[in-house]
């Protein structure tokens, strides 16, 4: 559980249920602090035949749901991303083979990325938002390359399109803040209507 510095906070109390620095980062890129970072710990793997978009929703509901019963009058927000390739679910790659796998997998291809958001505490809302995204063909040196430097690990299909992969990227259909990690417009649009304030920006 971590304290999170910040300025001048909103009476209503966000609470972040994930560990990844990236969405604490695009958090804070459109003005919103949480008071505390407080990661669930839930299995996250997929039950029998569940689609990737039923995957994602799960868990991100699942994230904000567990994080919330530690923290009593506080909004929580919960998020997860699946990589898949049609209804194939890639992993969070864990070791340099299973990166290996999914970039040979994606190479060439178009795939999709889904993230869930969701709120638990004072109020409960959820969605996913689905982008497409598209490879370029990767050569064994490409593949090679970016294996070391490291920056698959821990990443739904074993690239993080915010690192060296952008470079794998012919085009992408959809929400970039969501294949990071955080589809920013929906989620400010939940934020708000669940009464946290937000950048003006937003009320669009």
């Amino acid at each position: 559980m971590v304290k999170v510095p910040a300025g001048q906070l909103p009476d209503m109390r966000l609470v972040l249920a994930s560990g990844s620095p990236r969405r604490l980062d695009l958090l804070q890129q459109v003005g919103v602090v949480p008071v505390e970072v407080d990661p669930a710990d839930i299995d996250e793997q997929p039950l029998d035949d569940e689609t990737p978009r039923a995957l994602a929703a799960r868990l991100a509901v699942g994230k904000a749901a567990a994080t919330a019963l530690r923290h009593v009058d506080a909004l929580v927000l919960g998020a997860d991303t699946v990589v898949a390739c049609g209804q194939r679910i890639l992993p969070k790659a864990e070791t340099i083979d299973e990166a290996r796998s999914c970039l040979k997998l994606l190479s060439g291809r178009r795939h999709r990325v889904y993230t869930g958001v969701a709120l638990a505490g004072r109020t409960t809302a959820s969605r996913v938002v689905m982008s497409v995204v598209t490879f370029k063909r990767l050569s064994q040196k490409e593949i090679d390359g970016y294996l070391a430097t490291g920056d698959w690990q821990g990443k739904a299909g074993g690239y993080a399109i915010q690192g060296p992969a952008a470079l794998f990227i012919r085009a992408l259909s959809g929400s970039y803040s969501g294949v990071v990690g955080l589809p920013l417009f929906e989620t400010g649009q939940m934020l708000r209507g669940a009464g946290y304030p937000v950048l003006e920006i937003m009320d669009i």
